[in-house]
């Protein structure tokens, strides 16, 4: 930062006019990107899916809660493991605010994860979150939505993951589905995204973009090595 140009007002204002118009060619280009997703084709969901959730027993189309669209959240916790993943509670600390709003839009959006719903409940509690959260153990949910990997999986190496084959790497991992309900009651699958293609769901990311030093992860063994669940940084 010790190093960074600085400059007179009027080149700062010509350097930044200069990006701007670069920033408006992406927003366009970033609208005709939403437009197409949601131009993509639907796949009939045909497969029965049952959660467990805390108001008992519910099936897909119980989560919609009247609502036309669905928009699930596929959080890593494995059914093994005592606290959700962090950097999946990373993201739940950005997407939790919001739901309330998308409501507004005719859109419900749940958590899911294979975790039960006990480690679920005592999880969320303890991270203050309100948002509902369902358990998918025991049901094909995870697997079929290429979101949890099989001991098969593991042996072999290999794993289908963000539309493409890849190294194992985990029996869990992130990604976000989006499912529509007609008004016969059949459902769809509109979209479903991994990887990279979360980062829209995280505002603070977007934040540390503007700033000069960015995400700053370079010299991180890993990415997001740095983010710990919200309840376990120092300062």
């Amino acid at each position: 930062m010790e190093q960074h140009p600085v400059v007179a007002k009027s080149d700062w204002l010509k350097a930044r006019r200069e990006l701007l118009l670069k920033e408006k060619e992406f927003t366009l280009l970033r609208d005709q990107l939403a437009e197409a997703r949601r131009a993509l084709p639907w796949k009939k969901v045909a497969k029965t899916y049952v959660f467990d959730a805390p108001s008992g027993k519910q099936t897909l189309a119980d989560l919609f809660t009247g609502r036309s669209q669905l928009v699930v959240y596929h959080f890593m916790f494995d059914p093994s493991w005592e606290a959700g993943c962090k950097s999946c509670s990373f993201w739940a600390d950005n997407y939790s605010g919001a739901i309330v709003h998308l409501q507004q839009r005719d859109v419900t959006m749940v958590t899911v994860s294979r975790a039960p719903l006990d480690k679920i409940d005592a999880f969320k509690k303890r991270m203050g979150w309100t948002f509902k959260w369902v358990s998918s153990l025991g049901s094909d949910f995870n697997t079929d939505f290429g979101v949890t990997f099989t001991e098969a999986d593991r042996l072999k190496g290999k794993i289908d993951y963000n539309y493409a084959e890849r190294d194992y790497f985990s029996p869990e991992a992130p990604g976000l589905s989006v499912f529509a309900k007609n008004a016969d009651g059949a459902i769809f699958h509109t979209y479903s995204c991994y990887a990279r293609g979360l980062d829209m769901l995280n505002g603070a990311y977007q934040l540390l973009d503007l700033v000069p030093k960015g995400r700053d992860e370079a010299s991180e063994p890993y990415t997001q090595a740095w983010v710990r669940h919200h309840d376990r940084y120092e300062s």
